[in-house]
């Protein structure tokens, strides 16, 4: 009997142990879910939070980029536009020029005034004087090809040529009237014509009477090699240095086409016809503002309405 009592009273106490440590466990099974739960709820509540705060602010970065894209973009047909404007206005600045060198190349010769600061005002301005060549102190501007007006004004602008080149014949004039020696472009004359010799009939010593247009100084231009003053090779017109080597004014004149003495240098050599490219740079900008707006009205405009 107490064998019994003991082993009943053995199986009652593990019972209670068993009870009581699976209630410990399936307790603490509870709070670990409650634990897992509250963390699950938080871990998915965060990450929707943040993707949605950084989907709302990458369409507010990109609604700002397209925004200043946009505006930038717009400058290219508003700068083109602008720049065909300008050149329209080019346009008729240049034809103007253009008219009024003409008129001053065509209208009636006057006496040749010897004040210098009067014939700065007087550049194109058809003149008249008397007197004689000096034929022994030519100089020779170089390469230079015969001016054709009608051909340079159908061919202004083009990187062409006519093919023949020669010289410009710069000789000293002394004026009877005035007292004074001046510089007279006779004209042109080919290579195999640049020296006196070959043309001794236009080597006139009597004294005639010239109409020539007045000409200023010239600057030298890019890749435009520099004056040979020893060799008598001249690339531009330098009045000052011409002046000094032949003792003559600082006054030149390129003498006109009816001026022009038989057997001697071609005159007519002044050249009037300016480049007027105008036209093709108007069409060229407006061309290309009228392209970029409609590239912007259907990239920005036109999507907006879809």
């Amino acid at each position: 009997m107490s064998g019994l009592k003991y082993m009943l009273m053995f199986c009652s106490h593990a019972r209670r142990i068993i009870r009581i440590n699976t209630q410990t466990v399936i307790s603490k099974r509870n709070i670990f879910d409650k634990s897992r739960q509250v963390l699950l709820k938080r871990e998915n509540v965060k990450p929707v939070n943040v993707s949605r705060q950084t989907s709302v602010d990458a369409a507010q970065a990109e609604k700002s980029e397209d925004s200043l894209l946009k505006w930038l973009l717009l400058l290219i047909p508003v700068t083109t536009f602008g720049l065909g404007t300008w050149q329209v206005k080019r346009r008729q600045w240049k034809l103007k020029l253009i008219e009024d060198l003409q008129k001053l190349t065509t209208a009636d010769p006057i006496p040749l005034p010897t004040d210098p600061m009067e014939l700065k005002d007087l550049e194109y301005r058809r003149v008249k004087v008397r007197g004689r060549f000096d034929h022994s102190q030519e100089l020779y501007i170089l390469p230079r090809s015969p001016v054709d007006p009608e051909r340079e004004a159908r061919e202004a602008g083009r990187l062409s040529s006519s093919g023949e080149t020669g010289a410009n014949v710069i000789t000293p004039f002394n004026c009877t009237d005035l007292g004074i020696k001046i510089l007279v472009n006779r004209g042109y004359v080919p290579k195999k014509k640049i020296s006196p010799d070959t043309r001794m009939k236009g080597q006139v010593t009597e004294e005639v009477e010239l109409v020539g247009v007045v000409r200023l100084t010239e600057q030298r231009k890019p890749f435009v090699p520099q004056n040979n003053v020893e060799a008598n090779r001249w690339f531009y017109r330098d009045l000052e240095a011409m002046a000094k080597v032949t003792g003559a004014e600082e006054i030149f004149l390129d003498v006109v086409l009816e001026s022009t003495i038989p057997g001697g240098p071609i005159g007519g050599q002044t050249r009037v016809t300016l480049r007027n490219e105008h036209m093709q740079y108007i069409l060229t900008w407006y061309g290309l503002c009228t392209a970029t707006s409609y590239m912007w009205y259907t990239k920005f405009i036109k999507r907006i309405h879809i």
